[in-house]
């Protein structure tokens, strides 16, 4: 069973909201010049500023505001109304993954969510785009598991209904929630292990455990070979984790460094992983430099700054304003 607190214990604060989410977008805006091969780089370097020069984040970032925007105007993850706002923020140089671009087309067109998530996949995808808007939901719901497992299966399935995919978002919201509660991270990745569901997860996490009770530098070879570095959930969201918690108490760049060396899919692996380091440390942690160049700050401390002044502890009886 994964450790919780009680809302006595813990209160969503406005420095945990903003660690978490410009976490997020700041490792997702760093690791994207480095996602991909020599083509995807290469357009990267086209469209990867703003016309005032900032650092543009991708769809991981966009689909985590638009979690963030429909639970602000619903209360809940209201599925209709996220699936709408997925499609219509799709772009192309967002970086969407050409099956994820397909189910929300589909979904703009005017199929339902449930059937244009299985049109693409029969089985569902088992990609990592639902776990990489899943860690705001983990800090929101951090102390009612049971809301939490609920909110991030219910945004999860609009896009990526796989088992894989759903357990994956699970483990990187649950951590999330745990790195915000200040719960000791290696006690909960074993708890986590011995948890999963699914036999990949438990393997992957048992692994990262054994590491970490070691207290020893692992080679991110070594991490690339045994845990992933892929865009599939099950070789990116134990990988995240691990990198967070390994480098918890160092900077974040150091964090952003190893997940640029780790190469694959970096922009959502860095993404993941500074939310959930942003989550532990708070907004006021993160570096000021890229800090200042990431696009549309103002946005991302306005919708921290709404969220935070939500009661999400009350989900029982709906939010309190």
């Amino acid at each position: 069973m994964i450790p919780t607190a009680s809302p006595a214990d813990f209160r969503v604060t406005l420095d945990v909201v903003r660690g978490c989410l410009l976490g997020l977008a700041l490792g997702d805006a760093l690791g994207a010049p480095h996602e991909g091969g020599l083509l995807e780089r290469l357009v990267w370097r086209v469209v990867g500023r703003t016309r005032l020069g900032e650092r543009r984040w991708t769809d991981d970032t966009q689909m985590t505001l638009d979690v963030v925007e429909s639970l602000l105007a619903r209360g809940a993850v209201h599925q209709d109304d996220l699936a709408r706002r997925f499609a219509r923020s799709q772009h192309w140089s967002r970086g969407y993954g050409p099956g994820a671009a397909r189910v929300l087309g589909r979904i703009r067109r005017g199929d339902s969510w449930e059937h244009a998530s299985r049109s693409v996949y029969p089985e569902g995808s088992f990609g990592n785009g639902a776990a990489m808007r899943a860690p705001i939901l983990g800090v929101v719901y951090a102390c009612d598991a049971e809301s939490l497992d609920d909110a991030v299966t219910r945004s999860a399935v609009i896009t990526h209904a796989h088992p894989l995919a759903i357990e994956g978002a699970l483990i990187v919201a649950r951590a999330t929630a745990a790195a915000a509660m200040g719960l000791a991270m290696r006690e909960h990745i074993e708890h986590a292990a011995d948890g999963a569901a699914l036999a990949p997860y438990r393997a992957r996490l048992r692994i990262a455990a054994d590491w970490l009770s070691q207290n020893t530098s692992v080679p991110i070879a070594t991490v690339r070979d045994q845990l992933g570095n892929g865009i599939a959930a099950v070789d990116s969201c134990v990988t995240a984790l691990y990198l967070a918690v390994s480098r918890l108490d160092s900077p974040f760049m150091t964090l952003h460094e190893a997940a640029v060396a780790l190469g694959g899919d970096v922009d959502t692996i860095s993404a993941m992983a500074g939310a959930i380091w942003g989550a532990r440390h708070g907004g006021a942690a993160l570096p000021a430099e890229p800090l200042a160049s990431l696009e549309d700050r103002d946005r991302l401390e306005r919708l921290a700054s709404d969220l935070a002044r939500i009661d999400w502890s009350r989900s029982g009886d709906g939010p309190r304003r």
